[in-house]
């Protein structure tokens, strides 16, 4: 059987009868989890559990756990990270400017193995990141600190170990926003953002990072219009798409950002269908009621057999995690980041 073309969420700590009758008949790929749905620790695993029982197999259970300002986990159930931007400029200034991209590199790697342990240990086994859109003078400030920085390579390379830091722990990196948000000088929670750039300036310097990447298990889409490539939201655009696919590489499975965004205009169920035709493999719904997750659920459908397969090898990458001394890696963080290493 197909896994449903949805990403879904809870509206509390535990399902609801009527969730779990939803999601048992959806069967949707995997859910995702939102500050709502924590308070305790073995009520996250109940919860996790909750999910897993109702699709009945082993489900991937996403979250944003970032850093800074998106994390939905905080003290006492995880460590209260700096923001990503932040993180990577003191972990800079205490580098030898021989040494500094290794260094930079081993402390972000440190960082998301240390998230990974904290989310293994609740039942979640994903994480939305890295996030490899390039930060500049006029991006959104609701996304800038959450950059890793402005050049491609630096931050490709700060991806690529932030994710190897979630793999090694048995959590599954989602690489965002493709093809590149940082141009971005509206929020698309509220808006919908517009770069006026040329293709082939974005080809060498947003698209780069992304293109460097494009081995990773999964990724998720921008809501926003590259206006010399195509008119539509690059979620809900075939020429986006293809540009992803072809052009950057990304060949694995590929998840929208939430269409419930006010970047998006449209009922959820048609923005969800939309996606899908434009090339992307699964919808992420969040924040609605019932009714409308019913119908998000309805109108995505199953996979189609290219996103199946796509799903399947990202949850095969899903591995047991690499034996971690905790007191050990928060020692060599600390000392990496002059002891300066939570927010």
């Amino acid at each position: 059987m197909r896994f449903g073309a949805t990403i879904l969420d809870a509206a509390g700590l535990r399902l609801t009868a009527e969730e779990v009758a939803l999601f048992r008949d959806a069967n949707p790929f995997g859910f995702i989890l939102f500050a709502r749905n924590i308070d305790t620790a073995d009520q996250i695993r109940a919860l996790c559990d909750d999910f897993r029982n109702a699709v009945g197999r082993n489900c991937l259970i996403t979250i944003d756990q970032e850093g800074g300002r998106v994390q939905r986990l905080r003290p006492p159930l995880a460590r209260q990270w700096l923001a990503p931007l932040d993180h990577v400029a003191r972990a800079q200034a205490t580098a030898p400017p021989c040494d500094e991209p290794t260094a930079v590199a081993r402390a972000m790697y440190l960082r998301y193995r240390l998230i990974a342990d904290e989310l293994q240990g609740l039942g979640i086994d994903s994480n939305c990141a890295p996030m490899v859109d390039l930060a500049g003078n006029d991006t959104h400030p609701f996304l800038k600190n959450r950059c890793y920085g402005s050049d491609a390579q630096t931050v490709a390379d700060i991806g690529r170990a932030s994710a190897q830091g979630l793999l090694d722990g048995g959590v599954l990196p989602v690489l965002k926003h493709l093809p590149g948000h940082g141009r971005a000088t509206a929020d698309s929670h509220h808006d919908l953002p517009h770069v006026g750039t040329d293709r082939a300036t974005l080809n060498r310097t947003d698209f780069e990072a992304f293109r460097a990447l494009n081995d990773l298990p999964m990724g998720m889409t921008a809501h926003l219009v590259y206006d010399a490539i195509d008119p539509k939201p690059a979620t809900l655009s075939p020429v986006m798409m293809r540009l992803i696919r072809e052009q950057i590489g990304f060949d694995g499975l590929v998840m929208t950002d939430d269409i419930s965004m006010k970047a998006l205009k449209g009922a959820p169920a048609d923005m969800a269908r939309a996606s899908l035709d434009a090339g992307c493999d699964v919808a992420l719904y969040c924040n609605g009621p019932i009714a409308e997750r019913s119908a998000v659920a309805q109108a995505a459908g199953e996979m189609t057999e290219a996103a199946q397969i796509r799903a399947e090898r990202a949850l095969a990458a899903r591995q047991t995690p690499v034996e971690l001394d905790i007191a050990a890696a928060e020692d060599e963080l600390s000392a990496l980041m002059g002891g300066q290493v939570y927010g």
